[in-house]
């Protein structure tokens, strides 16, 4: 059964390698154009699975913050993965070895969540194992291939591959946002305070990751507190 399952996770997680794939291909540009060398990024990617909180990283890690900032925002970014882990480990037996749990959620995100959530019955380690060996990869090879690639391919075909992380995150937020109205509402507040504490003058001066910090906690205190999520109503 170990094998069995450990193959079919890897069936399933190959879906999440493409995807992983071209979106981290566009997070090594980014980080060789911003003076991250190639072996850098692989290693940030190695060691971090998560979109937005390396490329909040890189804002960081080039305009010279302190690690304090670096470490709370991506606290802050990653919050949901606490979430998300918790969630998850309700579906193992309860005598499953800690170690496990551990890796697996080292490993988690958004996407591995997604699948090994819809999982019947007991989830089995070896299905997690064989996601995460076909997903994973593809964050850091894309990783690989797009810093490599970035030192050679053209300006004008970098900045087209740059719009790919902005296409990734508009494919994110706009189903959700054409079905809830209020999550369409948060994400225009989240646009316009963003502008606010990007052009203002007083408020500019804060550095971008205490911004994001500030942003993420009030915008999200404020919808919680304004639409609290009923018991029952989770959509994990």
């Amino acid at each position: 059964m170990v094998k069995k399952n450990l193959l079919k996770g890897f069936k399933d997680g190959i879906p999440i390698f493409l995807g992983y794939f071209a979106v981290s291909f566009t997070f090594g540009i980014s980080a060789v154009k911003l003076g991250i060398s190639p072996f850098q990024s692989v290693l940030i990617s190695a060691t971090n699975f998560t979109s937005a909180g390396q490329f909040a990283a890189l804002s960081i890690i080039t305009g010279s913050l302190s690690y304090f900032e670096m470490a709370l925002t991506t606290f802050v970014i990653n919050l949901r993965y606490f979430l998300m882990s918790s969630s998850l480990s309700q579906k193992f037996k309860p005598d499953m070895p800690s170690i496990h749990r551990y890796l697996i959620a080292f490993g988690n995100t958004d996407e591995v969540f997604g699948v090994c959530s819809m999982y019947n019955g007991h989830l089995p380690p070896s299905y997690c194992y064989g996601v995460l060996s076909s997903a994973l990869p593809g964050w850091v090879l894309g990783t690989l291939f797009g810093a490599i690639l970035g030192n050679i391919l053209t300006a004008r075909a970098l900045s087209a591959l740059g719009i790919a992380l902005y296409g990734m995150f508009i494919a994110i937020i706009m189903p959700t946002a054409r079905k809830e109205k209020f999550i369409a509402q948060i994400i225009i507040l989240s646009m316009l305070l963003s502008a606010i504490f990007t052009f203002l003058p007083i408020l500019s001066q804060i550095s971008s990751g205490s911004r994001i910090i500030i942003l993420t906690i009030l915008i999200s205190a404020l919808a919680a507190y304004i639409k609290p999520i009923k018991e029952g109503e989770e959509d994990l």
